[in-house]
């Protein structure tokens, strides 16, 4: 091994040049070189095998990579579908800019990985280069948008209310970052209105609900804030969107701002303001699990793409070593 190597090395500095000259051994090298130009089965034979045993490593490598993009093409169907989930709620249909960030990173890794797999197929060195980058810039991307909706969403304002199913929100429970980008005063009056043309509310009057029947039930985080009033307030119950009679109006700020208008509602609340923000942190932290399965397999990826490529980079400079020495 070490004698090849140095063999190797020697040819590197000093390539061995074509016949030439007028001395006679020079002559005889050429003739005989001439001779030896004539191929054979043989020659032929030994050269095939040799040059199938010198590409078989690169073969592999780029094997490895298109298999591994392969999966990652399946991987990315579940990332998808997420985003489209995410951005089929209400709550963000009202927020447009929340809507696309998971969607947007499932069609750019389903993108990346075809990228992926093309390049090792046809053996495109380039595209393979351009691919390993992409994934890079990638997992970047990946990373801060889970770091930044795990800090977010992490404090909550969910509290328990002695005898009901579901909870109530106080918007001073969230962040302030989520606050200020999502019930701030200059984004709330858009999202009130699309809140109030959508069903969130009125769908909860199509079953029929006594009091015990709807205390007991089980309502998302944006019905509990912006569909009826808070309990403290003490209404009496009609139906999920109609309350009376209030035995404590000056018990929470949001108690005289209640309207039965089931344009109105609670869309005024800091209450409704709350429950968006419970609802969101709910789902996207249920899109945070995605989130960090879609990063470790870009990780993961990456890794073991960028090794089979280097390896297949060796192995074709060392093919190309070879074939000019023998």
């Amino acid at each position: 091994m070490i004698y090849r190597d140095l063999l190797i090395f020697i040819y590197v500095l000093n390539p061995p040049r074509s016949a030439g000259g007028n001395s006679l051994v020079s002559i005889q090298k050429a003739k005989k070189n001439k001779l030896d130009d004539t191929p054979t089965i043989s020659s032929l034979s030994l050269y095939y095998s040799h040059n199938q045993a010198t590409k078989q490593p690169m073969a592999v490598s780029n094997n490895i990579i298109a298999t591994l993009n392969f999966i990652a093409i399946l991987c990315s169907i579940p990332i998808i579908t997420a985003g489209i989930w995410l951005s089929s709620k209400p709550d963000n249909e009202c927020i447009r800019w929340l809507r696309w960030p998971v969607l947007i990173i499932g069609i750019l890794f389903l993108l990346l990985a075809l990228t992926g797999f093309i390049g090792a197929y046809y053996n495109k060195q380039g595209l393979l280069a351009f691919y390993l980058f992409c994934n890079a810039a990638l997992i970047i991307a990946g990373l801060v948008l889970l770091i930044l909706a795990f800090v977010v969403t992490r404090p909550s304002g969910a509290y328990d209310v002695p005898g009901r199913s579901y909870k109530e929100y106080r918007l001073g429970g969230y962040s302030k970052w989520l606050r200020d980008h999502v019930t701030g005063v200059d984004s709330w009056g858009n999202i009130k209105v699309c809140l109030s043309s959508s069903d969130v509310c009125t769908k909860m009057t199509r079953d029929s609900y006594s009091a015990v029947q709807f205390f007991g039930s089980d309502i998302s985080p944006l019905q509990s804030g912006c569909c009826k009033p808070p309990t403290v307030c003490g209404y009496q119950y009609v139906n999920p969107i109609m309350w009376i009679n209030p035995s404590n109006p000056t018990g929470d700020m949001d108690c005289p701002i209640w309207n039965n208008d089931p344009n109105q509602l609670c869309y005024n609340c800091d209450s409704c303001k709350a429950g968006l923000l419970g609802n969101l942190r709910k789902e996207w932290r249920t899109a945070n699990v995605i989130l960090i399965v879609a990063v470790v397999a870009l990780i993961c990826l990456y890794l073991i793409a960028c090794s089979a490529y280097k390896n297949a980079q060796t192995e074709e400079i060392f093919r190309r070593y070879k074939q000019g020495w023998t």
